[in-house]
């Protein structure tokens, strides 16, 4: 019983590591489907989500199903509810580069980005990527240091957030009111992404030490993080 206990256990985890790695797939390709108005990419990043969505109802079902039948203690207990919660986290990011491609879709056969904010637009997608499959090792390999740096990753994912407003703001935009709108939720969309990325990472770290990673944080010297920066 112990056995297929931890078995269980372990087949949630692979459920993780999955979802990670479909939604990570799911961003890159919705990132190319707006960039290049591709219309059959977008549809397939657009039908894909159901299998996230699929995958999160199952592993939700079994993690509550395994509350309910073994009810875990200490630290079992905190890898069933932080499952749950790194579940939500995927699942959003799912949404998230489905939201990428619906705007594709939509704009269909005008392209959504002007071109000189390809570069940008091309750069938050690829760091988005990378971040979720940083997320999914993490959820892996259990390193808390890898699981750390994240969130120094996602500052880079600011500020190209912070480079598309620049153009938005800047006098000399030319490309009209539909097209801010789009930018705007391209930016937002991503930095949100990213976001869900982090907090994957972040509840690893709570898992394994038992500890808010925002508060391991604050315990390293400030003259470590200035050589970490």
């Amino acid at each position: 019983m112990r056995d297929a206990y931890h078995e269980e256990l372990d087949s949630i985890g692979e459920g993780l590591v999955e979802m990670a790695r479909l939604v990570g797939s799911a961003i890159g390709r919705a990132t190319t489907a707006i960039l290049d108005s591709d219309l059959k990419l977008a549809e397939t990043v657009i039908e894909g989500d159901k299998k996230v969505d699929d995958l999160q109802h199952d592993l939700e079902a079994r993690a509550i199903a395994l509350l309910a039948r073994q009810q875990p203690v200490a630290t079992d207990l905190r890898i069933v509810v932080t499952s749950l919660r790194m579940s939500a986290d995927l699942e959003r990011s799912g949404d998230l580069a489905q939201h990428v491609a619906k705007l594709a879709r939509l704009r269909f056969p005008e392209r959504a980005v002007p071109q000189d904010l390809h570069a940008t637009i091309l750069e938050m997608g690829q760091l988005a990527q990378r971040l979720m499959a940083k997320a999914a090792e993490v959820i892996v390999t259990k390193d808390i240091d890898l699981a750390m740096q994240l969130e120094q990753d996602d500052d880079e994912m600011d500020l190209l957030h912070r480079t598309l407003f620049q153009h938005l703001i800047d006098d000399r935009w030319k490309h009209g009111i539909e097209t801010a709108v789009d930018v705007t939720l391209l930016g937002r969309y991503y930095e949100r992404y990213a976001d869900h990325a982090v907090a994957v990472a972040k509840r690893v770290v709570y898992l394994v030490t038992g500890e808010h990673a925002d508060d391991l944080q604050q315990d390293i010297p400030p003259v470590t993080r200035v050589e970490g920066a």
